[in-house]
C-alpha cells in the first residue's frame, strides 16, 4: 500500500501490552491524516512477544515486524526501525503506551516546517524518583548538546526519513535524536503531549542507567559532533 507514515514500536518482553498496542494503533490509523502503518521491532524478547506480533501482523496488513537475534537495546531497535521503514515520515512510540497514538496528529501539525517533532511530557505520570532522574539526565545532556530540549526521552516523535536514515548508530542514540538532527542542520521542535502511568509490563530503565548512561554518552556525542561528516548534494547527472 502507498503508506506515508511508519510508526516504529520497539519492544522487549511486552506481551502484556501488545493487545492494547494493536487496538490503539488500529484505532489511530483509521482516523490518521495520512496513510499509516506500524513496524514492530522485537529486541530479542524472551516472553511471548514475538509470537504475538507475528499473529498481529498476519491478521492486519497495516502491521509489520522485524525481530533481532538477541537483545541489543532500545537505540538499536530504533535505528533498525529507521533502516527498515520505507515511508517519507517515521514515527516512534513505546509499546508501554504511556503516550497516546492520537497525539501523533498533534505533532503532525508541525512536520512540514520541522525535520523532527518530539513530544514533551509536560504532566508526566511517573514516580518521583523516575521523574527526578530524568530531569537530571536531561539537564546533563542539554548542557553538552545545547539542543534546547526539555524531554528528549519522550517516546513520541515524528522525523523525516531522509534525516533519520543519516543518523549513525551508537548506544544511547534515543537520547540524542534532536541533537543528531541539528548536526544535519535540520530544525527541531518539542510539543506538549499527554502522558499516562504504565499499567502493564516492567520498565527497562532504572536510576543507574538513567544517570550514568546519559553522562557517558554525552562524551561520545561530543566526539561525533567534532568528527561528523555532513554534506548536501546540489547537482548530479542522471
Amino acid at each position: 500500500m502507498d503508506y506515508e507514515f511508519t510508526i516504529i514500536v520497539p519492544l522487549y518482553n511486552e506481551q502484556e501490552n501488545l493487545g492494547r498496542v494493536e487496538e490503539e494503533l488500529t484505532k489511530y490509523m483509521k482516523t490518521a491524516s495520512i496513510k499509516t502503518c506500524a513496524l514492530f521491532v522485537n529486541d530479542g524478547s524472551t516472553d511471548k512477544s514475538l509470537e504475538l506480533i507475528k499473529e498481529i501482523s498476519s491478521r492486519n496488513c497495516d502491521f509489520r515486524f522485524i525481530s533481532f537475534e538477541k537483545n541489543c537495546g532500545l537505540s538499536a531497535a530504533i535505528k533498525a526501525g529507521f533502516d527498515f521503514a520505507n515511508t517519507p515520515l517515521i514515527g516512534y512510540i513505546d509499546s508501554d503506551l504511556q503516550t497516546d497514538p492520537e497525539d501523533f496528529e498533534v505533532l503532525m501539525q508541525y512536520i512540514e516546517e520541522y525535520d523532527l517533532v518530539t513530544g514533551h511530557r509536560a504532566d508526566r505520570k511517573d514516580s518521583f524518583v523516575k521523574n527526578m532522574s530524568s530531569l537530571i539526565a536531561n539537564g546533563i545532556r542539554r548542557s553538552f548538546t545545547h539542543d534546547g530540549m526539555d524531554d528528549t526521552g519522550c517516546p513520541l516523535k515524528i522525523i523525516r526519513a531522509d534525516y533519520a536514515k543519516r543518523i549513525p548508530m551508537f548506544k544511547g542514540l534515543h537520547r540524542f535524536l534532536p541533537a543528531m538532527i541539528l548536526l544535519q542542520h535540520g530544525k527541531v521542535i518539542q510539543v506538549p503531549v499527554r502522558h499516562y502511568p504504565r499499567i502493564a509490563g516492567k520498565a527497562k530503565f532504572h536510576l543507574l542507567n538513567r544517570l550514568t548512561g546519559p553522562f557517558i554518552d554525552c562524551f561520545a556525542y561530543l566526539w561525533m559532533k567534532k568528527n561528523y561528516i555532513n554534506y548536501k548534494v546540489t547537482m548530479k547527472n542522471e
